[in-house]
């Protein structure tokens, strides 16, 4: 019998865990696996809850909730020797790095590839002494995940996040900014946002990083340089069909470590929670992580 720790959000996904949790404790130990739970109580509780399972040698560690449940539990983990598979429940309000992996979001399905023990390998991000494994960025609007309240969240989902993203968009201002790669000439200029990738779901567009891959050891960085609304309207058109890293506003490229820096106070967004702010050093750990999936 095979022991697991099932970190959960109670408040994710219109409270959907509590509801299903006796069925899923069910049907994982049906399966050969005892799970016990701890649910979170506020900011940084995944984070210590993970951290505590992996000293304790459990033989997996599962997330349920949305993005930011995912990003406290890999915090708790990544630092970690010897660590454990990870299973994710995608219940919040994006999902996005469930949506990148195609993990179902049917809870008997993931249940079952869980039982199976199906794991793959992915790449985990580092900025400074932080983790993420789907997106970092800086720029107006990645303020937006931290932004919304996370009561409307859970009453309006999606929608929570394009009114509040109007109103971040009419105040739309330039941040100076200074991306030096590893092996490339340092690029310094005004940009709307940048955002560095290791999924190609960020935010619910699909094809934002469409040659993204989570486990080829590199990050993809994409950047918006100063433009007006209605030029940033355009490249978000294009980036919803995948056809905007070909645009004379948006810079990309790929990279194993790169260095941000701003004369500025620029914020940080590492999977849709404050991550502190800029200067910042990116680097990727390959294959650092296995998760069922």
């Amino acid at each position: 019998m095979k022991r697991a720790r099932l970190i959960y959000n109670p408040s994710s996904g219109r409270e959907e865990m509590r509801r299903r949790l006796p069925d899923i404790l069910q049907r994982l130990d049906m399966g050969g696996i005892e799970a016990s739970c701890h649910a979170t109580t506020g900011e940084g509780d995944a984070t210590a809850a993970a951290a505590d399972a992996v000293e304790r040698g459990y033989d997996l560690i599962i997330a349920a909730g949305g993005d930011g449940t995912l990003y406290e539990v890999v915090n708790g983990m990544a630092g970690k020797d010897h660590l454990p598979p990870l299973g994710v429940f995608p219940l919040g309000t994006t999902n996005d790095f469930a949506r990148g992996l195609g993990i179902p979001r049917n809870w008997e399905d993931y249940c079952d590839l869980v039982i199976r023990q199906q794991t793959r390998p992915i790449d985990v991000g580092k900025a400074n002494e932080r983790y993420f494994i789907n997106i970092a960025g800086g720029g107006t609007l990645t303020e937006l995940t931290y932004d919304v309240p996370s009561r409307l969240k859970t009453m309006i989902g999606q929608l929570a996040y394009y009114i509040k993203g109007i109103e971040k968009m009419i105040n739309l201002s330039p941040q100076e900014l200074i991306l030096k790669a590893e092996g490339q000439e340092a690029i310094h200029d005004e940009f709307m946002i940048f955002l560095i990738t290791n999924t190609n779901s960020v935010g619910g567009f699909e094809k934002l990083a469409p040659g993204a891959r989570i486990d080829d050891g590199e990050l993809d960085v994409i950047a918006v340089k100063k433009c007006n609304l209605a030029e940033f309207v355009r490249i978000v058109s294009l980036a919803q069909r995948g056809e905007h890293l070909n645009d004379k506003k948006v810079v990309y490229f790929r990279t194993k470590s790169m260095e941000v820096t701003s004369p500025g106070k620029v914020l940080l967004n590492l999977d849709g929670e404050l991550g502190g702010e800029l200067p910042v050093n990116f680097s990727v750990m390959p294959q650092h992580l296995r998760v069922f999936a």
